[in-house]
């Protein structure tokens, strides 16, 4: 027999109510974590417009520059229906995404498709970063129960995969060729 040490185990086992508090905490982490990111999101997204020069690219970031706004109000809701205060988390992935797409609008010349295509390989670094935090935040939520919340979070999901998919098509449809074109 194993002689007690005093500690709590690493982890909760899957049926106890530590468990499921455990996993309740781990959930509400990544809601202040995301709701941080989207702030920081709010803020940053500008200075991508204002490094852009294709028109579709421009509309692409302005258009999901006002997503986000409401994926803000929408994170904002879902503290409310889960009864939290607002809070947000210093999401250290988010600010590393935003730096990187910082430092290829700086390494890249101004008013060139290189450019722009730096600043969609950054985007979708950072739509995939969401789509994974989305993605897992819905399913945890389910597991918890929380329908409404799940239905919320699945929505700015949907939003985020749409908005890669656009990212997509202006790389495909005009940027990338462009650029290869560029001395």
């Amino acid at each position: 027999m194993e002689k007690e040490t005093g500690t709590k185990p690493k982890f909760a086992t899957k049926t106890s109510a530590k468990a499921e508090s455990a996993l309740q905490e781990l959930f509400l982490d990544g809601i202040m974590d995301i709701y941080w990111a989207e702030n920081h999101l709010v803020k940053n997204l500008p200075k991508m417009i204002e490094a852009a020069s294709s028109a579709k690219l421009k509309k692409a970031i302005v258009d999901h520059l006002e997503q986000t706004k409401t994926h803000v109000n929408r994170l904002e809701r879902v503290f409310e229906l889960l009864g939290e205060k607002v809070l947000a988390k210093k999401c250290d992935a988010m600010e590393g995404l935003a730096k990187e797409g910082e430092g290829i609008v700086q390494g890249t010349e101004a008013g060139t498709a290189t450019r722009d295509v730096g600043i969609i390989l950054a985007s979708q670094k950072i739509e995939h970063y969401e789509i994974a935090t989305y993605g897992g935040l819905t399913q945890l939520d389910k597991t918890l129960g929380h329908d409404d919340v799940a239905e919320l979070l699945y929505q700015t999901l949907s939003e985020e995969k749409d908005a890669d998919q656009l990212l997509t098509e202006v790389a495909e449809n005009e940027v990338n060729y462009k650029a290869a074109e560029e001395a």
